[in-house]
């Protein structure tokens, strides 16, 4: 598991992503790069990292089902997430 401190960290920057999106979107079609400029770094959506929602970990993202592909495999071997079986041909 990661640290508490790193999975605020990513709370607070999506928390700036989501406050600061229309405004961004805005300036970046007027082309007004100086304004945008002065706007904080983490406002910006390339700063957000995907992280497991159970673990907070930030390697081995599944997109899909938005965990690490650790707690999926134990997940989806418990038989917990609907329509994912094991493979066997």
């Amino acid at each position: 598991m990661s640290k508490e401190s790193m999975k605020a960290r990513e709370r607070k920057r999506q928390r700036m992503v989501d406050l600061h999106a229309e405004k961004r979107a805005k300036l970046k079609a007027e082309g007004r790069w100086d304004e945008l400029d002065k706007m904080p770094k983490n406002g910006s959506k390339v700063r957000l990292h995907n992280r497991c929602k159970l673990t907070g970990r930030p390697r081995g993202y599944m997109r899909f089902f938005g965990i690490s592909r650790v707690k999926f495999r134990k997940l989806a071997l418990e038989g917990k997430i609907p329509g994912v079986t094991k493979a066997s041909w």
